[in-house]
């Protein structure tokens, strides 16, 4: 006995040993990020990477069979198997930056534009159509109507992309497509091309550029002219993404093509569940790379909302959308036997043409031949409920369910309440009749009908929503982030027919339009924004196109280079030596040290505090004017009372387009602990034009960045690092409060 009872607890041990030991020994997918330098010789990257595999793992047919991706069209580095061990040696080669084991990241419009008074554009089709967007997606649906090319001539002449034509074809909107699966990994769902099967990528690719399509609608709600924000631009589609998520090095490689193809705005609406080093995080290396070439990436933020320091996507260099609301939300009533009315939120495309029904609370749909409780059944369990008792009725349920079980039941539908959502912003689309109601209001339980789906104006828009990623910036708390919110709750777009249009992976019908929230809807309004100005403005830097579009009314912009960046890194503790590396020139941090980083040339003024301190910091800052070439714009304030802030000067004038001019901002205020963040505007006017930046103070955690160190992902780290005290926190939002868009289908699969 007493042997058998050693042996239990050393098995597990044992166990645990060999598991580790087998772990370290498998060879796992690893990126090698090499920054920008070219080998010495006529040697090309591919056979450098191809070279150093050789050299480590001592044969060619090995380092073939380890090389995945060779980055070498506009960076230096490349993807292959690896153990830990191998992974760890060639990250203290010299000429590497990091080395990131691959992970998966996640997928993060009749009425939008109009809302944000985008309803045309001034510029012709001509200079729309020179306007090339690279979307990294999930690919899209190439036979939809958003796509047509009718009316459109060749492609722009700097295009260098291609279209692989597996299960595919290309045309003169549609003018490039890629896919990318680097581990192979392929659900029976997806299609080895880059055909979407998600949805998510013909809705994002559709709501930038779609072509112009009236009496479009989601089964008749919301109709009208669908369409994108710059509709006459040229669409090229890097599929990263596929039932699995995201691959980190798919990612870095779809940003490699883009680049070198010849886009000038890419659109990324996905990112990490975690916060990364930037020369960890695919999406800040492909976005830097493709700063200094010219094109603006737009990001979206995340919807892990509205917890804070949960923003995704915070490089400076990016701009970094929030999801706000918009003037129309879809309601679906419940009308109770007593003559009242319940106004429910839900995108309803069901029509009980006024029956009435029996409405059951799922509590008392007990199956006790299976063991159940009320405690179960009030959730709608499917597998705890009497299905006999739901023919012919309308089931209230204590919790978010898709409700397909139940008409399979010859349920009517159902009626949802969740003490978690009060007041809900943006609504689901269900496979059966459904409104989602007060909690207050499921007290009620007599006889009930569904009316059928509703649009209402909704005179509060906009505002953020609640679901949408907050800031602080986890890694560079003096930016901040996000940079700007867009339309994202309820937005009409294009879909796959073969994805699912509801909350339920198991809804079988096929559409070619869908309503869906989330950030990844707000990033390509953004997007679109971005692209329409570079069409205005060819020759504008992405900083200038960013600062146009925060600042909301371009008289002035706040310009950054690449030197600007370089300098923002150099004083969050980069070296030399690393970035180097990744500029590819002889940058230096020389003369800088780490620091706060109030003088990078942002757009917005971010002043972190800690508890205790004195509010008290100078920033630097240079517009570019824009506008007519003599003008003279004065500064005014909207402020917190706690809050004092000098400009200096307060009124500049302007003699020539292009002409800069610099200025300070002074923030000084008392000691203060635990306040909550305060937020204020400068504004430079003419008389035309309204330039406004935001400045926010704030209390938070002492140090960054915030980031938990168990998250890491970098093999070894070759730069000091700005040491952090704040654990990462999440509140266990597994709920499908949270999870949109591509995520709510994975809800229902573990429920």
């Amino acid at each position: 006995m007493a042997n058998y009872k050693m042996l239990s607890v050393l098995y597990p041990l044992l166990l645990a040993a060999l598991v580790l030991n087998c772990h370290c020994d498998e060879r796992k997918l690893h990126v090698v990020y090499m920054g920008i330098d070219r080998p010495q010789g006529d040697s090309s990257l591919a056979s450098t990477h191809h070279s150093i595999l050789q050299s480590m793992l001592g044969s060619d047919s090995s380092a073939k069979d380890s090389l995945v991706y060779s980055y070498e069209r506009s960076f230096n580095g490349f993807a292959a198997k690896l153990t830990e061990e191998e992974a760890a040696t060639i990250a203290e080669m010299e000429g590497v930056v990091s080395v990131i084991p691959n992970r998966k990241l996640k997928l993060h419009t009749t009425r939008s534009w109009d809302f944000m008074g985008f309803s045309k554009g001034k510029l012709g089709a001509s200079q729309e159509g020179e306007v090339i967007i690279g979307l990294l997606d999930t690919g899209v649906w190439p036979e939809h109507p958003s796509f047509n090319d009718t009316g459109y001539g060749p492609p722009p002449a700097k295009w260098k992309g291609i279209c692989q034509t597996t299960n595919f074809t290309c045309n003169n909107k549609l003018i490039g497509a890629r896919y990318y699966n680097s581990e192979n990994d392929f659900d029976h769902k997806d299609i080895p091309s880059p055909r979407d099967t998600e949805g998510h990528g013909t809705h994002t690719a559709s709501t930038i550029a779609g072509a112009e399509l009236p009496g479009t609608s989601f089964l008749g709600l919301a109709e009208g002219v669908a369409r994108g924000g710059v509709p006459n631009a040229r669409i090229a589609v890097y599929k990263v993404c596929w039932e699995s998520g995201c691959g980190l090095a798919d990612i870095l490689k779809g940003f490699d093509d883009a680049i070198a193809d010849g886009v000038d705005v890419i659109s990324v609406s996905l990112g990490s569940s975690f916060p990364s080093d930037y020369f960890d995080d695919p999406i800040a290396i492909g976005s830097f790379h493709a700063m200094k070439h010219g094109i603006l990436t737009s990001c979206s933020a995340g919807n892990s909302g509205p917890e804070p320091v949960t923003v995704s996507n915070f490089a400076p260099w990016t701009m970094t959308v929030a999801a706000s609301t918009i003037d129309r939300k879809f309601v679906a009533n419940l009308a109770l036997g007593n003559g009242q009315i319940l106004t429910g939120i839900s995108i309803n495309t069901f029509d009980l043409n006024g029956t009435s029904y029996p409405l059951i609370w799922g509590g008392d749909a007990v199956n006790y031949t299976y063991g159940s409780t009320t405690d179960y059944t009030q959730y709608c369990e499917e597998d705890a409920m009497n299905l006999d008792m739901l023919a012919g009725k309308i089931v209230l349920c204590d919790g978010l369910q898709d409700g397909l079980f139940i008409t399979q039941a010859n349920g009517i539908g159902i009626v949802i309440f969740d003490s978690t959502i009060v007041n809900p912003a943006y609504a689901f689309s269900y496979p059966v009749p459904a409104t989602l109601i007060n909690p207050e209001d499921s007290k009620k339980k007599p006889c009930g009908h569904h009316f059928g789906g509703e649009t209402w104006k909704d005179a509060m828009a906009p505002m953020v929503v609640s679901f949408s990623s907050r800031g602080p910036n986890p890694i560079s708390p003096d930016i901040l982030k996000p940079d700007i919110s867009a339309p994202g709750v309820d937005i009409l777009a294009g879909w796959s027919p073969l994805a699912p249009p509801s909350i339920s992976y198991k809804d079988t019908r096929s559409l070619y339009y869908n309503v869906i929230s989330g950030t990844s809807m707000a990033c390509p309004h953004a997007s679109a924004s971005a692209a329409y100005v570079k069409a205005g403005h060819p020759d504008w830097s992405p900083a200038a196109i960013k600062s146009a579009i925060m600042t909301t009314d371009p008289g002035l912009v706040f310009d950054a280079s690449e030197t600007d960046y370089i300098n923002f890194l150099c004083k969050q503790g980069y070296n030399t030596t690393t970035l180097q590396l990744v500029t590819g020139d002889n940058s230096t941090c020389a003369n800088i040290s780490p620091g706060r980083a109030w003088d990078l040339n942002y757009p917005s003024f971010s002043l972190y505090v800690e508890d205790g301190q004195q509010i008290m910091g100078t920033f630097t800052r240079t517009v570019t004017n824009v506008g007519p070439p003599n003008s003279t714009y004065t500064a005014t304030l909207y402020l917190p009372l706690i809050i004092s802030v000098d400009v200096e000067p307060s009124v500049l004038t302007f003699s020539a387009v292009g002409e800069t001019k610099t200025f300070t901002v002074k923030v000084t205020g008392p000691a203060i602990t635990q306040q909550p963040i305060m937020s204020g505007t400068i504004t430079w006017n003419d008389g035309s034009h309204s330039v406004r930046t935001p400045l926010v103070v704030y209390n938070y955690f002492p140090g960054a960045p915030y980031t938990d160190s168990e998250d890491s992902n970098s093999v070894l780290e070759k730069k000091p690092k700005l040491k952090g005290s704040f654990k990462e926190h999440r509140s266990g939002f597994v709920r499908l409060s949270v999870h949109l868009e591509a995520e709510t289908a994975e809800v229902f699969k573990s429920a």
